[in-house]
């Protein structure tokens, strides 16, 4: 006996079937219609609800890719329940290369949303009645800011929810930061639903980034085999144990001036080391940036120019850090030469 059909906005997917699906968001100035794009994937057996979204953020564009690839993958062909796979939620911001709503809102500030609210909260209860309430399992795809990196990181709420931290051992990324949950963000909404739900940070805004796109797909593959969703072995080795983080801080600038890094993504570093040094252009003042607790670097800013106060090196803390090292100097080399993950 086959299925019942999948229905997402007013679209029915049969059973062993996909169909994409443009599910109406708004119109532009010039009265033309705009569409947050998505997939259905409803395989013939059952089993969890899997939503896949990237692009909550505009300007955060690998997990577009990343979506696309997955969407692509034979791995899916024989799926047990369904995968939504949205490549881009903030289709506004994604036009306009910007992080934002066009009324400058953060969308993942904006959830549950509301109907009658800012174009945020309008575009997150759209969103969340449509697409985020019909799932079991999340994956929230995201990159660092605007000119700041992230190493590939897994951050979840791993206390709530044991599913949640199922999930997170078996997504494979070195880092598993366990991290609050943040009023108004889609893991917020979600975690208090009780859906279990992860966020992939990984690489920097308006870039592709291979090092984070890559792992990014065999990650939401591994979680979607651990899930039961997908069958066989995987063929590639299993990935060290991600270490998990027990907290992390922003190493900032001390003074106004141009930065010149010392350490890269991914470096162990002790309390008091210097991170970098800060300098106006003449050189006649000039100050290091140190790290406040021994860790490594999870993100950094891309950006030589920097303000006082501004975020520069971020350091994750961890109790095991010998473990945290190792599975980092792993990672790195599975995946490319050093330089192109500076």
């Amino acid at each position: 006996m086959s299925r019942a059909p999948f229905e997402l906005a007013g679209t029915r997917v049969a059973s062993g079937s996909r169909s994409q699906i443009d599910v109406p968001v708004a119109r532009l100035y010039t009265h033309a219609p705009l569409y947050i794009p998505v997939e259905v994937v409803h395989g013939r057996q059952p089993g969890p609800v899997m939503l896949v979204c990237g692009g909550i953020h505009g300007d955060e564009i690998n997990g577009v890719e990343i979506v696309r690839r997955l969407l692509r993958s034979r791995q899916i062909q024989r799926l047990r329940g369904t995968l939504i796979g949205v490549p881009i939620v903030n289709v506004f911001g994604f036009v306009q290369h910007s992080r934002y709503l066009p009324d400058r809102r953060d969308l993942n500030r904006c959830f549950p949303g509301s109907e009658s609210g800012s174009l945020g909260g309008r575009v997150a209860a759209l969103f969340r009645e449509q697409i985020v309430d019909q799932a079991t399992h999340i994956i929230d795809l995201h990159t660092g800011a605007i000119h700041r990196t992230n190493l590939p990181q897994v951050r979840a709420q791993l206390t709530s929810n044991e599913e949640t931290e199922r999930m997170a051992n078996a997504f494979g990324a070195p880092v598993i930061l366990n991290a609050d949950l943040r009023e108004g963000s889609l893991r917020h909404y979600a975690q208090n639903r009780g859906i279990p739900v992860l966020t992939y940070e990984a690489g920097e805004a308006l870039r592709f980034d291979e090092w984070a796109i890559a792992p990014g797909v065999r990650g939401v593959l591994r979680v979607m085999r651990r899930l039961g969703m997908l069958t066989g072995e995987h063929r590639r080795r299993t990935p060290p144990a991600a270490e998990v983080a027990n907290g992390s801080s922003w190493a900032r600038a001390t003074i106004d001036g141009i930065l010149r890094p010392r350490v890269r993504l991914g470096a162990r570093v002790a309390k008091g080391e210097r991170l970098g040094l800060v300098a106006d252009p003449f050189g006649n003042a000039e100050e290091g940036v140190r790290a406040m607790a021994d860790g490594i670097v999870i993100g950094m800013s891309r950006l030589p120019l920097a303000n006082e106060g501004e975020a520069l090196f971020h350091i994750a803390r961890f109790d095991a850090i010998e473990e945290a090292e190792s599975a980092i100097e792993d990672f790195h080399s599975s995946l490319a030469p050093p330089d192109s993950l500076y």
